[in-house]
């Protein structure tokens, strides 16, 4: 899982073999046994994390490792039980977690109450404690009298399993690339920042995706574009890159109009915007929108000259060392062009105008 035992900084304790018992559901006091008898993998850590945020990280990057293992498939795959133990009080477990999110309301919350409990001199219990998502808030399921309670405890007709080296070996050769090699060789490999690595390679439908554009289209600007634009769209409607429906082939099409000028900047924000789960190819958006072609220097030029001469107060403020008289000469040579002029070329020429 880590390498030497850890993640994140995170020792391990161990890893063991389970079945799903079922789930009790205490809003509703009864249990559900639809997933008893599935089969699960159990990671016990160590009590290094030190807050919500500490514990939300390593959910995540574990996520991330057991996603590129093909061990699990995403977060919708996990289930946590989380701990909470504040100086004074005692260890409080929760249970009845499924989400990242829902692991870090919950320990937010745990902590708050625990806090709260012991300003007032009140006791902290020992005890496991369900998390009511719908209410964001946790609930005394049952009492623990000791720290065994909380152990993992062995059934003796299940003796534990020794692993040996050439079984390590044997799943190393055949084990695929962890993620953060993957950030090591995009780096190398590619060119690009540490950083841009790490966004690309935080799913693994994404970085496999940037591999086959980075063949076809420079992979800095490829780079630039996923990290940036790309990811800001996926944020904003709220999609993991495999939702999205956008294929190498049409981030390959779209960063080439980019490159060959058929496009603005400005255009190809907007394009991208309309991707996720479009049928329609990057250059027929373009085409329906009205955003194909960059006017010509001498356009530009007229519209800029244009622009200075109706907004004298612009002009003014531009001299008396406004910032924002330039973006908003710039604004209006866009309005004029229908944001078919080139950003660099437009701010060039205002800057050449304004000096006259």
């Amino acid at each position: 899982i880590g390498y030497e035992g850890e993640l994140n900084g995170v020792r391990i304790i161990e890893i063991h073999m389970e079945e799903y018992p079922g789930q009790f559901k205490p809003d509703r006091g009864i249990v559900d046994f639809n997933r008893s008898g599935f089969p699960l993998i159990e990671i016990v850590a160590e009590p290094d994390m030190h807050s919500p945020e500490e514990a939300r990280n390593f959910l995540k990057e574990l996520i991330r490792v057991l996603e590129y293992s093909g061990g699990a498939r995403g977060e919708g795959t996990m289930r946590a039980d989380v701990n909470v133990s504040i100086n004074g009080g005692n260890r409080v477990e929760m249970k009845n977690i499924n989400s990242i999110k829902g692991a870090y309301k919950a320990l937010n919350f745990e902590v708050i109450r625990q806090k709260n409990l012991l300003k007032r001199g009140r006791e902290v219990k020992q005890e496991t404690r369900a998390f009511l998502e719908s209410q964001m808030i946790t609930v005394s399921m049952r009492d623990k009298e000791n720290a065994d309670d909380y152990r993992f405890i062995p059934d003796p007709d299940l003796p534990p399993m020794k692993i040996s080296d050439d079984q390590i070996n044997r799943v190393l050769d055949v084990m695929p690339e962890a993620p953060h090699n993957k950030v090591k060789r995009f780096v190398a490999e590619y060119g690009i920042d540490e950083e841009s690595a790490k966004v690309l390679t935080s799913e693994l439908d994404l970085a496999q995706c940037y591999e086959e554009v980075a063949k076809e289209v420079d992979p800095k600007f490829a780079a630039k574009w996923m990290r940036d634009e790309l990811k800001r769209v996926l944020t904003y409607n709220k999609l993991d890159f495999a939702e999205s429906g956008i294929l190498a082939d049409d981030l390959v099409e779209f960063l080439n109009m980019l490159l060959n000028k058929e496009i603005t900047t400005k255009a190809g924000q907007r394009i991208i915007e309309q991707m996720p789960n479009n049928k329609q190819t990057p250059k027929q958006i373009a085409e329906e929108l009205g955003l194909i072609g960059v006017v010509k220097d001498d356009e530009v030029q007229a519209a800029a000259k244009q622009a200075v001469e109706e907004n004298p107060k612009a002009v003014d403020d531009y001299h008396n060392g406004e910032k924002g008289a330039l973006n908003f000469l710039m604004g209006q040579v866009m309005r004029l062009t229908k944001g078919k002029a080139d950003p660099r070329e437009t701010v060039k020429i205002l800057k050449e105008l304004l000096e006259e």
